[in-house]
């Protein structure tokens, strides 16, 4: 490493102990070094291209390391040096609102680091000035719904374009908030929780936006103001599946390029899962049918509107040769596969489903998929070539024989019904892939959605069961270096997880620092008497009750009670005795962040509180000291049996002779495990209790392995 940046690094590090009046620390210190001398080592070409592949590394740093600190240390003044931009990517909202309004400005007050900072988020998190123009319009009752009843008609159907009253109250509000300037367009800004549906109709999408076309481009339009804050920052906070999204589009769409950004994935043991999830695709029958019959309906009004235009009229008269065939097909499929599929209900699952063994779907339906994905691809096409029509014709300094306003008016449905098309297309483009020989295959089902007054739809989805080659392509082939991080990377105390999920290579250097913490003398870890195996619902419910019963039943109970199951959860609350009731707090009742800050407010109040969750309560919660004294955790944290993406994996694996349940289910489970026992201590000071009601972990072969793979907690085990 360079002198100078060795130099920077060390005096930013004093200057911030100095400031907070703290203590080195020594997984910190190490950290530090490890990632300024991984990405000081990375070389490049006189024009700033990495060269070389040493530009990797995965750091599992124990809760207490200061990790947050040590990886802004460590890239920050390098990344600024080589003229790169910053990017940490979380997977959770409190970790940025943590960067964002603690650990970036005090590194920024409290050192001579000379920085700007700013937040990436998608689109859909802004409000469109355009969307709220035509809102406003709708309000003051000057929609002209007589003039034009097909786009009214599209409008009612697919924006959901009819407001009830309190909807209108909101939307005035709104309206009145931004033209005072008393809100910014941001959506999470926004003091009252919006409804998904209202929100719709106040944003929008790259496909809908007509980007320097559209008036309010200029100063008016939040989500390109937030933009142009971006340009100017040298640290961007964004999240996970912000960085796919941009990657999907090519990279450095939303985000900087790749080739010229350092990213940080903190909480990166969720980055493989968020991948699976970007690249799956689903479809819905009847929902699709819906909007492709309205389309054809309406060919001679969508003619008569866009007359002017006889490139447009080509591309409508186009449209409708795909169209009368999807129509066709679908409908023909959808009958074919109501009749001869049967559907299973699953008790994690809110609709049946059919999961085709190892992906492989029936070959009459391969060939249907092969002929959609041909349809929908024709059918993208068209409608690319309308909206960019529409879209030039807004522009001032092209010419065109299509009026600007018409245009305006008809682009937003038609690059909605474009974006729908491409979406069809990625789902049955999935479904006819030809799965590659010796790696896993496509999980591919159907679920069953049973709708109002007895309706039913088939939505068909289809999903890679790992992302590990998309990631190694789009992602650690192009960026110029990365840093993933986490309290919990390892799976049973190696890396091997990881990298076979991540898409890793072999050789990325791998390193592991301890928690600081004295967990022995902080904390037990208890397997009771009480504890028994969870196959035995009935026996197992009732030892929950009985422990909540005789150990959370005190006035100074901070306890959180974590569950696999939603319907147990709901089970145990509703069987609680009154006393015990009142002082619970379930996940099902209460939003994440209120369920925390009423929790906080009893316990500030010398109440007792119970908190009852699921898996998104045993991590990225932060309940230090008073506030949490007891984990109890009802059953080992395995995956779902139910679940497709899974079920097809473990298949693949069992058919390569392996066994799917110690190479992922056990794993997978170790890293729940770890993140659930680290809800306890958070500080050096914390103590308290984790209790497993669970006795697998004693009994099981496998038990001895997440034993191990714990926290050194002072154990008290009854076998």
């Amino acid at each position: 490493m360079k002198p100078e940046y060795q130099a920077v690094i060390q005096q930013a590090y004093r200057e911030f102990l100095q400031g907070r009046d703290v203590k080195p620390r020594g997984g910190q210190k190490q950290m530090i070094a490890d990632i300024a001398k991984s990405f000081a080592a990375i070389e490049e070409d006189d024009e700033g291209r990495r060269q070389g592949n040493n530009h990797l590394l995965a750091i599992e740093a124990g809760t207490g390391t200061g990790k947050t600190l040590a990886y802004l240390l460590a890239t920050l003044p390098l990344a600024q040096a080589r003229k790169k931009r910053l990017v940490i990517s979380t997977a959770t909202v409190a970790l940025q609102e943590q960067l964002l309004y603690r650990d970036l400005p005090d590194l920024k007050k409290l050192t001579s680091l000379d920085f700007n900072f700013a937040l990436a988020k998608g689109r859909g998190r802004y409000l469109c000035t355009s969307q709220l123009a035509k809102v406003a319009a709708s309000l003051r009752e000057t929609a002209q719904e007589d003039d034009n009843p097909t786009l009214n008609l599209f409008e009612k159907e697919l924006l959901s374009n009819t407001p009830v009253a309190r909807d209108e109250e909101l939307l005035t509000q709104l309206l009145d908030d931004f033209a005072s300037g008393r809100w910014s367009g941001d959506r999470d800004s926004l003091e009252e929780k919006l409804p998904q549906e209202l929100w719709d109709r106040l944003t929008t999408d790259h496909q809908r936006c007509s980007n320097r076309r559209c008036p309010h481009f200029a100063a008016a339009c939040p989500f390109y103001n937030a933009r142009r804050e971006l340009e100017q920052a040298d640290v961007i906070v964004a999240n996970h599946d912000l960085v796919l999204a941009d990657l999907a589009l090519g990279g450095g769409v939303i985000l900087p390029a790749p080739e010229q950004s350092y990213y940080v994935f903190d909480e990166a043991h969720h980055l493989p899962d968020k991948a699976i999830n970007h690249f799956a695709a689903s479809f819905r029958f009847n929902t699709s049918l819906k909007w492709l019959n309205l389309l054809k309906k309406s060919q001679k009004d969508l003619l008569q509107a866009l007359v002017a235009s006889p490139a447009a009229t080509r591309s409508l008269n186009q449209l409708f040769v795909p169209l009368e065939d999807l129509i066709r097909d679908l409908g023909s499929l959808y009958t074919q596969l109501r009749d001869q599929t049967s559907f299973q209900e699953g008790y994690n699952r809110s609709a049946p489903v059919h999961r085709w063994p190892q992906g492989q779907l029936p070959e009459g339906m391969k060939a249907f998929a092969e002929q959609l994905q041909t349809y929908f691809a024709s059918l993208s096409r068209h409608l690319e070539s309308l909206v960019n029509q529409l879209r030039e014709a807004q522009d001032p300094e092209k010419n065109t024989s299509l009026d600007s306003d018409i245009a305006a008016e008809w682009q937003p449905l038609l690059a909605l019904l474009h974006g729908r098309a491409l979406a069809a297309h990625q789902l049955w483009s999935l479904c006819a892939l030809e799965d590659e020989e010796g790696r896993p295959p496509l999980a591919r089902w159907l679920l069953l959605h049973r709708l109002n007054e007895g309706d039913e739809d088939l939505e068909l989805a289809a999903s890679p069961v790992t992302a590990a080659g998309d990631l190694a392509y789009r992602l650690w082939s192009r960026c110029f270096g990365s840093t993933l991080t986490s309290a919990t990377l390892t799976a049973l105390g190696r890396f091997d997880r990881l990298k076979q999920r991540a898409g890793l290579a072999e050789a990325t250097p791998c390193k592991a620092y301890p928690s600081p913490f004295d967990y022995p003398r902080l904390g037990v870890l208890e397997v009771p008497s009480a504890a028994c195996d969870p196959s035995q619902q009935e026996t197992h419910t009732q030892a929950i009750l009985d422990y909540i019963e005789t150990e959370l039943n005190h006035p100074q109970a901070a306890a959180l009670v974590l569950f696999s199951s939603r319907r147990q959860m709901n089970e145990v609350f509703d069987t609680l005795a009154a006393p015990l009731k009142r002082v619970t707090l379930t996940q099902d009742h209460l939003s994440k962040k209120r369920l925390i800050e009423k929790h906080r407010e009893r316990i500030d109040g010398k109440k007792p509180s119970i908190l009852f969750g699921l898996a998104s309560l045993a991590e990225g919660i932060d309940l230090p000291g008073r506030y949490l004294t007891h984990v109890v955790i009802v059953r080992l944290p395995f995956s779902t049996p139910d679940d497709p993406v899974e079920a097809t994996l473990a298949e693949w694996i069992e058919s390569t002779g392996g066994n799917p349940f110690m190479q992922i289910t056990v794993p997978d489970a170790s890293i729940r495990l770890v993140q659930a026992c680290g809800r306890l201590i958070r500080k050096e000071d914390d103590e308290g209790r984790i209790t497993l009601l669970d006795r697998r972990i004693l009994t099981k072969r496998y038990g001895s392995q997440l034993l191990n793979s714990l926290p050194p907690f002072t154990r008290q085990l009854s076998r």
